[in-house]
């Protein structure tokens, strides 16, 4: 069986640029520094044990001067304003006269005005340059500042339509090439500002120390060297040298390092958890990034979502303003997350001191931004936040912007569109695909493909460039996307096709991998559905558990003797040793963004079979050898960190043994039901006595994939899905929305409550659905996506759910149920009013 030492080959020592910055990590430690005192208060840093940096070309008496000048003329109110940041959906250009805030963003679903997600890029910058001319018109009682506008660009522009879109982080981790990264930077800062937008939420610098957390992928590395030697790159790629100023002059854009802190690290990797760890590795780990990123001048950054010790970060005083600001030199502004100042104990959303107080700068109240400002004006007057702070806060903010360029009007980038998915970007991207291919088997030298084979590609996600993007791509979760809403990016079956075409072989597409000319080999693209923060949260680490589809597919072709060469689409290493025994040669090929050619580029040789480029992708995470993680029980890693093979390796992976290490499925906390099936623990629930019956129908052409029930007494019957308590609140915070697919059979004679039940009571918190359904035409798929928060503001308490779904109905009634889930797509959602006598 293979372990950590048997893969100790040629091409596995660490790059150069890594073992220095080993040694730099050593030389920044501080002379003395220690573990917390013994009885030290928990959640509570001690800046004397941190090691000492500063920020580089923020600070110079010009722009102090420009801003005191700035600021001596700002009322109260404009000055607080620039504290607040709304999310374009909830917010209007014309909104600006009133209340003076400082900042916009377009969130991960969030289309600019007037259009759709799927807008051209003309769309976004005409939304920029409406918020912005409010935000600098002259008129009395107002000094212009402008509006700063930020995006989650996490893997290149990643909103826009046409846009470059470079590998997820954990793939450029395993490329191992700083400079590479900064001209990713550079490509991906151009295109977010030609597009009116002046702010990318990135680089991420999370270590992530376990793989189920769903933004495993946003970080380079579970090894804090590597992503402090990124850190740096990546800023200045992005940003450029700060200390010019003129910023957006350049094509460059504000970066935001993040997230602040310790946000890797959470107990079993659950996001928005604990990082219930000691304050050496808090430093030594998770915060070695944000050495990397301080003296590179990074202009922001964002606050996690996570605690330390059970204290929230956006309330954390010792580590936002006494290490961050204090011993770290940190000279920018520090940003909130979506809503996450609401987490913060005694805090709303429309409501946080504590948070400004602790630290926070510009706090992102999407939807919540007129509540807030009110609020903290009037905590401002009333002596609750000192005057102090909010000008401490102000300056930050006026100073990055004067950096940034924000108040030059020349902005020679913007409108650009030759420059969004330019050839040279493209260029970039797909060198970053080739470096960060890793390959982990390649028995019998199945690789290279020789030009002139006839190769049959084969998988689901082989001809969609949205399953090879992942998530945050053009929405969220980067669901719901076709080929087509990527003008310029290339599948990777497209990109294997022209590669052998040119080299005068064929290649035959068939996602089932049935084949009308027997090949020479076959190429299978399969791995994760995208997915993002929440949802990707995984329980154990077994790719496709239960139903193994993909599996089958790999078995079926192997088991006709055709060379099988899998190509893993995933976040993370995932345990996949089924896969692994039945496939000849295994890539992991991880989210490889819109040039797939880079892949072809690696697996196609010529026509004598000699490789055009090598495999020099090395993993930056170990690959498990159980479906747990190391510290949980999964023991040795399969494939350690640092290994990858190449053409040159004659290493054979044997047959690996089968068994997961764990028992049953995960559990889905985001699906209740679906293809005929509640995956366990879920299970529906009903009255025994016979007033409301179910049996199974046919739906979407699926045999039995839908339940109809039906209400058949004069008493109410409640029908519902339920398990043992489940949290949904970060779900509600991130304005998730409950989907029912249904019919209706019979309409509904009386009252219908749509509820979550709670433990102990969510009583008095059901929605009305009746008229919805009244108005639902029978026999007539439909589909009704209920908001959380409607929920939450009904009473009901989110962080204790033992039924996310729950319908009551009195009298006769009918309705069939193909799906019930929860949604990240914002379209249609809605909120029902409250249902009579709540």
């Amino acid at each position: 069986m293979p372990n950590a030492r048997m893969h100790r080959a040629r091409g596995r020592m660490l790059p150069g640029f890594l073992a220095l910055s080993l040694v730099a990590l050593q030389l920044h430690a501080e002379p003395g520094a220690s573990a917390a005192p013994a009885g030290a208060q928990r959640g509570v840093a001690h800046p004397a044990l941190w090691p000492r940096t500063h920020s580089v070309g923020l600070v110079d008496a010009r722009t102090e001067a420009r801003v005191s000048a700035l600021l001596a003329r700002m009322s109260l109110e404009e000055k607080v304003g620039q504290l607040i940041q709304a999310d374009i959906g909830h917010i209007v250009p014309d909104d600006l006269r009133r209340y003076p805030i400082g900042s916009i963003l377009a969130g991960g679903s969030t289309p600019p005005l007037g259009a759709d997600d799927r807008a051209p890029t003309q769309a976004w910058i005409d939304t920029a340059r409406a918020f912005r001319a409010v935000s600098v018109e002259t008129r009395a009682g107002h000094v212009p500042v402008p509006v700063m506008f930020g995006i989650d660009a996490v893997h290149g522009n990643n909103n826009i339509v046409g846009a470059t879109l470079f590998p997820h982080n954990i793939a450029l981790g395993a490329m191992h090439d700083p400079a590479l990264l900064r001209r990713i930077g550079a490509a991906t800062a151009v295109e977010v500002a030609a597009s009116g937008i002046d702010w990318a939420f990135g680089p991420t610098l999370a270590v992530p120390q376990d793989t189920r957390w769903g933004r495993a992928y946003e970080g380079y590395s579970e090894d804090p060297a590597l992503v402090r030697a990124y850190a740096g790159e990546m800023v200045q790629g992005l940003q450029g040298d700060v200390s010019r100023g003129g910023l957006l002059q350049h094509g460059h854009v504000a970066a935001s390092a993040k997230h602040f802190l310790g946000d890797g690290g959470t107990r079993d990797g659950v996001d928005q958890g604990d990082a219930d760890v000691d304050e050496a590795t808090l430093i030594d780990t998770h915060a070695q990034g944000y050495l990397g990123a301080i003296p590179a001048g990074v202009l922001t950054v964002m606050a996690s979502y996570s605690s330390w010790q059970g204290h929230k970060m956006h309330g954390n005083r010792s580590l936002l303003t006494d290490v961050l600001k204090g011993r770290l030199g940190f000279d920018g502004f520090v940003i909130g997350d979506w809503n996450g100042h609401g987490q913060v104990p005694g805090c709303t959303p429309s409501d946080c001191a504590a948070t400004i107080n602790a630290g926070l700068d510009m706090v992102m109240a999407p939807d919540h931004w007129k509540e807030l400002y009110l609020a903290t004006l009037a905590e401002v007057r009333g002596g609750v936040i000192p005057l102090a702070r909010i000008d401490d806060a102000a300056r930050r903010i006026l100073r990055v912007k004067f950096k940034l360029g924000l108040f030059d009007p020349a902005r020679p980038y913007e409108g650009r569109l030759d420059l969004i998915g330019a050839p040279a970007h493209r260029a970039i991207a797909r060198r970053a695909v080739r470096e960060s291919l890793v390959l982990l088997k390649n028995n019998g030298g199945v690789l290279p493909l020789r030009a002139n084979a006839h190769v049959l590609v084969a998988g689901a996600a082989a001809d969609d460039i949205g399953r090879q993007c992942g998530g945050w791509t053009l929405s969220w979760q980067g669901t719901g996307n076709k080929n087509s809403d990527f003008p310029g990016g290339e599948s990777i079956y497209a990109g294997l096709r022209d590669a052998l075409a040119a080299g005068g072989g064929s290649a035959e597409f068939s996602a089932d991998g049935q084949f009308t000319q027997r090949p020479d080999a076959a190429v299978v693209v399969f791995g994760e559905i995208p997915y993002a923060e929440m949802v990707g949260d995984l329980r154990n680490l077994e790719y496709e558990p239960g139903q193994k589809d993909d599996l089958a597919l790999l078995v079926r072709l192997h088991a006709q003797g055709i060379p099988v060469v899998a190509v893993f689409l995933s976040g993370r290493p995932l345990w996949v040793n089924p896969e692994l025994n039945a496939s000849d040669a295994f890539v992991a090929a991880w989210y490889p963004g819109t040039e797939g050619g880079g892949v072809a580029d690696v697996l196609v040789g010529d026509a004598a079979g000699r490789p055009r480029h090598d495999f020099t992708g090395r993993l930056s995470f170990a690959w498990p050898g159980k479906a747990l993680p190391a510290a949980q029980g999964g023991g040795t890693p399969l494939f350690a960190r640092g290994f990858g093979l190449d053409y040159r390796s004659t290493a054979t992976l044997g047959k690996l043994p089968e068994e997961s290490g764990v028992a049953g499925q995960a559990w889905n906390v985001e699906r209740y039901f679906f293809r005929g099936h509640t995956p366990a623990p879920w299970h529906w629930s009903m009255p025994p006595d016979g007033s409301l019956v179910v049996h199974a129908v046919d739906a979407g052409g699926v045999q039995e994939a839908a339940r109809a029930f039906e209400w058949r007494g004069a008493a109410p019957a409640e029908l519902a899905i339920s398990a043992e308590p489940t949290d949904l609140g970060r779900q509600t915070n991130g304005d998730l929305a409950l989907q029912i697919d249904y019919r209706v059979d019979v309409p509904p004679v009386g009252p219908v409550q749509l509820a979550m039940q709670c433990a102990p009571s969510c009583e008095g918190s059901a929605l009305d659905a009746g008229e919805v359904l009244r108005a639902s035409p029978p026999g007539e798929w439909r589909t009704l996506k209920v908001k959380l928060s409607c929920f939450r503001d009904a009473g009901a308490d989110m962080s204790h759910v033992i039924a996310p779904f729950s319908m009551r109905s009195t009298g006769r009634f009918a309705v069939s149920i193909v799906g019930v889930q929860l949604s990240t797509d914002p379209a249609g959602a809605v909120c029902l009013p409250r249902a009579a006598g709540q």
